[in-house]
């Protein structure tokens, strides 16, 4: 694919024509510090020089809370009608490892059962990526099979340069998405982008506070469901569900209907976690994960073992999220290390 450079006059000029022809939504500063993405107005209100966001942008493709269809009475029939179908959004700015979220994310609503609302909004969607250019404490992407310049899933991946941006063109949407304001950029002709690119990577590989290895991890898993190192973890947890509600690849979610007046009303969804006590709680009051220490196990068979056999992807980006927001400090990390530790301690294979 082709390989563009615009600078920085010329990107400012650039989103704003993006802003005008589509919905953007981009990382945006909120009190001092970039807290989630939102639909912009103007240029001066996105963040380019942001580690990540608090909040994952998996909310534009599978939102917090969506209306997924109204319903009325008439002539003694129910009648439905879809809800508002959203244009083309860009999401512009995407840290490598969201991307890869959204990546995780589309088997599982574009799979054997297909969800519709998702896939509108995906089909819909063009991700523009934004190479990083430092690493957090709390940051692995590197040993969940990403990298801080890594652009694999998205449709352009953009690289600071020294006066302004490289842009990598990884899809034909993305060769659209450039081709239609052309004159804003210039031809990449001595590869300068793709070196730039692999300096940052090269750069950025020396600043990850701490290297994980998950090899033998899900192996290992598959063989040892059952271990007194759950409720040892178990004990810790809150509870909370705060780790799921920032985490880029978690979908749980529930359906809910409202009707004021008996006879019209609308049908939606919000997210839902699986932390919490009532998840898996069924209508005749039996809960088969009744205690923590069964569903903090889930959620971590979920990252590192579920969906691999799912999917053949890894639930977890390493975008370390969760190890930021814990309140009790729960480091994936370490639970990779102390699973390793399980294995070694006890002798238990690997793989």
């Amino acid at each position: 694919m082709n390989a563009y450079i615009i600078t920085r006059d010329n990107l400012r000029t650039w989103i704003d024509a993006l802003i005008r022809d589509y919905t953007l939504v981009a990382p945006v500063r909120e009190e001092e510090k970039v807290s989630l993405f939102k639909p912009v107005g103007s240029f001066t209100e996105i963040d380019l020089n942001y580690t990540n966001s608090t909040i994952s942008p998996k909310g534009w493709l599978f939102p917090q809370t969506e209306e997924m269809f109204f319903f009325f009475t008439s002539d003694n029939q129910v009648n439905l009608e879809d809800a508002c179908k959203p244009g083309t959004t860009i999401l512009f700015g995407l840290r490598p490892c969201d991307v890869k979220g959204i990546i995780a994310l589309d088997p599982v609503f574009n799979g054997t059962y297909q969800d519709c609302y998702y896939q509108m909004r995906r089909q819909n969607t063009i991700l523009v990526c934004l190479c990083c250019t430092r690493v957090e404490r709390h940051c692995f992407c590197n040993s969940m099979g990403g990298g801080p310049t890594n652009g694999e899933g998205a449709d352009l991946l953009l690289t600071e340069m020294e006066n302004g941006y490289g842009i990598e063109v990884l899809t034909s949407r993305g060769e659209e998405l450039v081709n239609k304001y052309h004159q804003l950029f210039a031809v990449d002709g001595d590869n300068r982008v793709s070196k730039t690119r692999d300096e940052m990577g090269k750069k950025l590989a020396s600043q990850f506070s701490r290297k994980v290895d998950i090899s033998g991890i899900k192996e290992f898993l598959d063989q040892h469901f059952e271990l007194p190192y759950w409720n040892e973890l178990a004990q810790r947890c809150l509870g909370c569900g705060i780790c799921t509600f920032i985490c880029p690849t978690c979908h749980c979610f529930d359906i809910f209907d409202q009707s004021p007046d008996g006879e019209s009303g609308v049908r939606s969804r919000c997210w839902d976690s699986c932390m919490f006590s009532h998840f898996t709680r069924m209508a005749g009051g039996h809960n088969p994960r009744p205690t923590k220490k069964e569903r903090i196990r889930n959620r971590f068979l979920h990252k590192l073992k579920y969906h691999r056999d799912r999917y053949n992807l890894d639930g977890c980006v390493g975008c370390g999220r969760c190890i930021n927001k814990c309140p009790v400090n729960i480091d994936i990390r370490q639970i990779i290390a102390d699973l390793q530790e399980v294995a070694r301690y006890d002798q238990l294979p690997l793989s």
